[in-house]
């Protein structure tokens, strides 16, 4: 079956959502959107954004294989920035010498294919993830595709011109001090750089270990949240995992206040272009109802300043060290330039560093509770790759204005494309807030997108109409999972309904669980959580309930089931019913079936 979507005018399938959805439909095939992701590889014929492809064949017979349409991410071709282990390609971080062939998936990625999507290979950085520009790696410099002149940015460099040039929906990139943003920027693309420990860092290779984290590109704000969701999720194998369920996304708020800089304060380095675009992004958060509160930037600039003046240098040191005395030449100059500074730093450096950002830390709090978020400029302005190679640390430092205090004092970022200058330029704006924040930015950011009517990516594709937010519990409510008699128009739904419970929407569960048929009068399911990615994704409903009517509802669930949470596909949790391990003894295991109304109805034919 021919695609819908070509490069011409019908751009139906180019997005996440809509190429799940396509899938779903059954207008195209997963293997059909592998396919068209390699050919556009080959047509656009740029050998520096991937420094491994993974084999066409092998990937589309693992797309041929996918048999749940209800996957969140089903048959999504999606490319890893080279510091992201994926087993089976090679995990160099831009330096052949480092290069080693990792044993298995990182967690990121094993949770992107169990949720559905197809892994094509491993794109190009800056080396060892140390720069803002994309042009320090013996694999070349990707050209970037919205202006060819412009640094593609780094150091996610090839994952951002990858979504930005339509090779794939999606890419990983990874965020220490702006990698995840300023690349998302100089592409005219989303970046979604998540709270830290929200998502596993098992199986990248760190930058500064402490700050690292794994940040999503993708063409809207949907499609970057719904890839943050099926990763989310605390990792026993990264200890710097975090528990810190991701909340639903929001509409947006009636009341929304955004703090911005204390006039005067922005710096643009003479760039007017990228000032006046700033001006007109705040006059439009204005027109969509936010407050604009002043805030003190001076203290995150001096947080930014330590990220490469203090102590965290010695952090990027630790991972080339044993390099660095082997094999010098083998590191790119300017980044064995930034990097063997770490090596003079003392422990007095470092904890004299660490008491001045808890000091910072407390100041920049007062801002926060003020305003719900801040809005920044990604960068200050733009750089041709010309100017970025006379003056590689400078310029790289420059575009790191607005991006390198944010991990330091532990925010969630969301750039978004804010317009385009009349020099064919792109300009953006971050949104930042406290950690555990990630869905309430992407609820204000999808609107501002939207409302920009700006084309997404390279391609000047238009962007898709808003989806609408799905119903959530209210403020006073409880939401409940259900997977058996209690769904819609089965024998139990009524103990829902007669205590006012409201249906929310059709889910699925992580593919955590197991699924048996218990020997009950009526029948009923009992769902059986085991090891993470290790089951099966089940299909439930999740409703709505007041605490009182919650209380009568559990009090009168007979054993074998209880009340636990369930974590769903999404990354979202849930109260909901779960069996005791000691009866399923005996029971018949129907996961195969993906839920309780696909087995009922098959036993009905029987």
């Amino acid at each position: 079956m021919p695609s819908r979507s070509t490069d011409g005018a019908n751009h139906v399938t180019e997005t996440v959502a809509a190429i799940v959805a396509a899938h779903r439909a059954g207008t195209m095939t997963p293997a059909q959107t592998v396919a068209r992701s390699y050919q556009r590889i080959r047509e656009h014929n740029d050998p520096a954004i991937f420094i491994s492809l993974r084999d066409e064949n092998e990937a589309l017979v693992e797309a041929g294989r996918l048999t749940d349409p209800t996957l969140p991410l089903y048959g999504v071709p999606v490319a890893v920035k080279d510091n992201i282990d994926v087993k089976g390609l090679p995990t160099t971080a831009a330096c052949p010498a480092f290069s080693y062939m990792p044993a298995q998936d990182s967690t990121a990625v094993t949770r992107l294919r169990a949720a559905g999507a197809i892994i094509i290979g491993k794109t190009n950085l800056d080396q060892f993830a140390t720069g803002l520009v994309g042009v320090r790696s013996p694999y070349g410099i990707p050209k970037n595709p919205v202006r060819g002149d412009l640094v593609p940015g780094g150091s996610s460099s090839g994952s951002a011109v990858a979504v930005s040039a339509g090779l794939v929906p999606l890419s990983l990139g990874t965020d220490t001090a702006g990698s995840g943003r300023v690349p998302a920027m100089l592409n005219n693309i989303v970046g979604l750089k998540p709270s830290l420990g929200l998502i596993s860092n098992a199986g990248l290779v760190p930058a500064c270990r402490t700050l690292d984290c794994i940040s999503v590109f993708s063409l809207t704000v949907d499609d970057a949240l719904a890839a943050l969701a099926v990763m989310a999720g605390p990792d026993e194998a990264d200890p710097f995992s975090r528990n810190r369920p991701l909340a639903s996304l929001a509409t947006f708020p009636a009341k929304l206040k955004l703090g911005i800089p204390k006039s005067g304060q922005l710096i643009f380095f003479g760039d007017r272009e990228a000032e006046k675009a700033y001006g007109e992004a705040c006059k439009r958060w204005q027109s969509l109802g936010a407050d604009l509160v002043e805030f003190d930037l001076e203290p995150f600039y001096e947080t930014a300043r330590l990220l490469y003046e203090g102590p965290w240098v010695a952090e990027r040191y630790l991972v080339i060290r044993d390099l660095l005395a082997s094999s010098p030449d083998a590191i790119h100059p300017v980044t064995r330039e930034i990097t063997i500074g770490g090596a003079r730093l003392t422990a007095a450096d470092t904890f004299s560093a660490l008491y001045r950002l808890q000091a910072l830390r407390r100041v920049t709090e007062r801002t926060f509770a003020q305003c719900d978020a801040i809005v920044l400029p990604t960068a200050p302005t733009v750089y041709s790759t010309a100017d970025v190679l006379a003056n590689p640390i400078e310029l790289n430092s420059r575009l790191g204005t607005y991006t390198n205090f944010v991990n330091l004092l532990d925010l969630c970022g969301l750039a978004l494309p804010a317009a385009m200058r009349p020099d064919g330029a792109p300009f953006g704006i971050t949104l930042l807030a406290p950690a555990g924040r990630d869905a309430e930015l992407a609820g204000i950011g999808r609107v501002f997108h939207a409302d920009t009517g700006l084309a997404i990516g390279a391609k000047a594709l238009p962007q898709p109409p808003l989806a609408a937010v799905p119903a959530q519990a209210g403020a006073d409510e409880i939401t409940v999972a259900v997977v058996g008699a209690h769904l819609s128009g089965m024998a139990l739904n009524h103990e829902l309904t007669t205590l006012a419970a409201r249906l929310l929407e059709e889910a699925v569960t992580a593919p955590d669980y197991r699924l048996y048929a218990l020997d009950t009068t009526p029948p009923k399911p009992g769902m059986l959580r085991i090891e993470p990615d290790a089951g099966h994704a089940i299909k439930l409903e999740l409703w709505a309930m007041s605490p009182a009517a919650f209380g009568k509802f559990v009090a009168a669930i007979p054993p074998p089931l209880s009340i636990g949470t369930i974590r769903l596909a999404d990354g979202r949790q849930a109260k909901g019913f779960i069996v005791e391990p000691a009866a399923i003894n005996g029971a018949k295991d129907i996961s195969d079936y993906g839920g309780w109304r696909a087995f009922i109805a098959e036993k009905a034919k029987a």
